[in-house]
């Protein structure tokens, strides 16, 4: 568990983030395809620039969010996003 607390995460080329004004949400664009994304898988992927580790990605969603125990949660979107291919490990 402190392994993967330690990697940092970044969005898989050539995927990038956007916020849709029009709508006023963040899209994720992907080759070929679009995906809208809810509140909370926009703020977290929004994190994943390949700087910040998974842990400090929890720290700071639980202080802007003034919430505790969100680990399980982002642990498991990412998870799901890293098997979608939408993250990858950076460092």
């Amino acid at each position: 568990m402190t392994e993967e607390l330690s990697k940092q995460l970044r969005l898989r080329r050539p995927a990038r983030l956007k916020f849709d004004e029009a709508r006023q949400t963040d899209l994720l664009l992907l080759p070929e395809r679009v995906i809208r994304l809810n509140p909370t898988a926009g703020a977290i992927l929004w994190l994943c620039d390949g700087e910040r580790t998974v842990n400090q990605i929890i720290e700071e969603l639980q202080t802007k969010y003034n919430q505790t125990d969100l680990k399980t949660d982002v642990l498991d979107f990412l998870t799901q996003a890293a098997d979608r291919g939408w993250v990858e490990t950076w460092k």
